[in-house]
């Protein structure tokens, strides 16, 4: 059985290093790569570890 926690949204800040990446980096993906799986939550960006680890295990995350 999945761990409820593991589906809670993180925010930019988590997410940015769950992938590895800097924060600016993340945010110019969100302009530029539609597919990426970010929920804007009132003013907020906010990401599952779920999707994202799907979006990589999908390659997306490699093409430009």
């Amino acid at each position: 059985m999945k761990n409820i926690l593991e589906d809670n949204y993180i925010s930019i800040e988590e997410a940015a290093v769950y992938l590895g990446i800097k924060v600016v980096t993340l945010r110019t993906w969100i302009k530029l790569k539609h597919d990426l799986p970010a929920h804007k939550i009132g003013k907020q960006w906010k990401f599952k570890k779920t999707e994202l680890d799907e979006w990589v295990k999908s390659g997306k995350s490699a093409l430009e």
